[in-house]
């Protein structure tokens, strides 16, 4: 039976969807920050709040009093009042009202202006030299992640899902091979766009242990909404051990079933787009697998990482992700079954 997996718009609505659900499932808002960028984008976005609520309600109980008047007035009204003559005081009276007000208005303009400038300029510092650098690539709908290093054969590939030390400043290099895409993070930073020909970078620090749930904030095309990224902040004893873990080559089949499977995967188109290292398989056009039974979740986040919901993908990736680049599979029960325990051993 086909399974389709609603698309989940990022307007206005389903942003606030997004984000309300995040409270209950997991982190995705910058209203609740882990890192020192994301703390001065939520500070500003509060201090806002609170100027524009006393705004507002300076400009209702300026408006309740005027309807007050205008109700006694009438209720005090008779056919034989006249219209008062031209107060000049009144007047100037009121001249002084109508100019302050807009004085102030340009003041807390001003205000706004120069706290936007000041956070900007707090979160757009260059990176300190001490940082770690990942590459991240968007593809339409994924993530490719690349960590460097001095010595080329310590470089880790990886896709959708990224650890990183806390406390540790972390450079991302970005890119985009089609469309316009945009790095988005909100627990920890703001928006960053990766425009295609024009390579751009973004740093930050995460300064509490947790999972982060990332998203593409720039359309980018039919499945944008599942276009998903998780980043892991852990201790960094812990972060260099996973790093060095991600260094080694698959682990080789251990059994006649997995051996079958490496076979059929090496024997099929899988081949042609994905990597294992350690194996013949070194192509780039889709996400590396070298280890990739050690993730969570798959085709972005779209999927959960589990036997059947893979099986899905693999035979039907249209049923789940419409639109994406991976094709269909036809695999016979057993050479399916072979590939999937092959895959198992990915970790």
């Amino acid at each position: 039976m086909r399974r389709t997996v609603p698309p989940l718009g990022y307007g206005l609505a389903g942003l606030y969807v997004a984000l309300s659900f995040s409270a209950c499932s997991g982190s995705q808002s910058s209203l609740n920050p882990a890192g020192e960028q994301a703390s001065r984008i939520s500070g500003l976005w509060w201090f806002y709040l609170a100027v524009l609520v006393g705004v507002f309600t300076v400009v209702i109980a300026a408006m309740l009093t005027a309807v007050a008047i205008h109700w006694r007035r009438q209720e005090a009204f008779s056919p034989e009042m006249l219209p008062e003559p031209l107060n000049a005081t009144r007047e100037q009276q009121l001249t002084k009202v109508v100019v302050a007000s807009v004085a102030a208005t340009v003041v807390i303009l001003f205000v706004l202006l120069f706290a936007d400038f000041f956070t900007g300029r707090a979160v757009s510092s260059p990176a300190p030299k001490d940082a770690i650098t990942i590459n991240i690539t968007g593809h339409q709908w994924w993530w490719s992640i690349t960590y460097e290093d001095p010595v080329p054969s310590k470089t880790v590939s990886t896709a959708n899902e990224l650890h990183i030390p806390v406390g540790r400043p972390i450079m991302f290099k970005l890119h985009s091979t089609d469309v316009i895409h945009s790095f988005w993070i909100p627990n920890l930073h703001g928006k960053k766009d990766l425009i295609p020909g024009h390579p751009t970078s973004t740093w930050f620090t995460a300064n509490q242990a947790g999972t982060y749930h990332g998203q593409c904030a720039e359309f980018c095309g039919h499945q944008h909404a599942h276009m998903g990224l998780t980043i892991t902040a852990e201790a960094p004893e812990k972060f260099a051990a996973w790093l060095e873990g991600q260094r080694q080559s698959a682990p080789n089949p251990a059994t006649e079933q997995q051996r079958r499977g490496q076979q059929v995967f090496l024997g099929g188109t899988c081949v042609m787009c994905h990597r294992i290292q350690g194996t013949p398989a070194m192509a780039t056009v889709g996400p590396d697998l070298t280890h990739f039974a050690s993730r969570h979740r798959i085709a972005a986040g779209t999927l959960p990482n589990a036997r059947g919901w893979l099986a899905g993908w693999i035979l039907d990736p249209q049923a789940h992700k419409p639109g994406a680049r991976m094709p269909q599979h036809t695999f016979a029960p057993e050479e399916l079954n072979a590939l999937l325990d092959y895959l198992e051993t990915l970790k």
